[in-house]
């Protein structure tokens, strides 16, 4: 089950890849760093055929992000993603994922949102841009009130704050950037990627087991 995975990952990069080239040393950088997901975003040209390569490993669990559009959805889940992850609350793409049996997190910024997802019932949602909407402080007022609904924060997450979001007993998960700069991809820095990569896991491994 997707979401069980999640719950036991706990933190999934979250990538911009201009070359699919470097797909094969980036997913490389990513396992031996101790990680075993990793979102492509839908910004580059070159998405689909990384996730493409990425996804026929056996050993990480690919899904496309940024994907705004049903056909951007079904061209990535061809490619091999295995979950969706949208920046809004799309009906179209929500229920088309749903009715394909594709994992999808839609990003939810409000109350209406999230209420539109739960009506979907779906009770996992992006919470997207974190920082910029509140970060911790408006997550704990959300999940106050939705009760039953879970959270993947993605958005201005860092080795600083990581810990804050997972400790909310109703995040299942963070998206980070910060764990593949776009800068070390395009160098070529994959020692960087993958020492990044393992102090995170250090540091969740060091943090208290969380009961979801």
């Amino acid at each position: 089950m997707f979401f069980e995975e999640l719950k036991k990952i706990r933190l999934v990069p979250v990538v911009v890849i201009d070359d699919a080239g470097l797909a094969t040393p980036l997913a490389d950088a990513i396992v031996a760093g101790g990680l075993s997901s990793v979102e492509i975003t839908l910004r580059t040209e070159e998405a689909l055929a990384a996730i493409k390569t990425m996804a026929a490993r056996s050993d990480l669990m690919v899904g496309a992000g940024t994907v705004l559009t049903l056909d951007q959805a079904k061209a990535a889940v061809d490619c091999g993603a295995r979950f969706i992850v949208s920046p809004g609350m799309s009906p179209i793409l929500v229920d088309w994922c749903l009715a394909a049996k594709i994992p999808v997190i839609p990003g939810c910024a409000t109350p209406t949102e999230i209420q539109m997802a739960m009506e979907r019932g779906l009770d996992t949602v992006k919470f997207f841009p974190a920082e910029q909407l509140g970060g911790v402080k408006m997550l704990v007022t959300l999940t106050a009130v939705f009760q039953a609904m879970h959270f993947m924060p993605t958005g201005g997450i860092t080795a600083d704050n990581l810990l804050n979001y997972l400790a909310l007993p109703q995040v299942v998960a963070c998206g980070g950037s910060w764990l593949v700069k776009t800068g070390w991809l395009k160098e070529k820095k994959f020692t960087e990627i993958r020492q990044e990569i393992a102090r995170a896991v250090q540091l969740l491994e060091n943090s208290p087991t969380r009961c979801l």
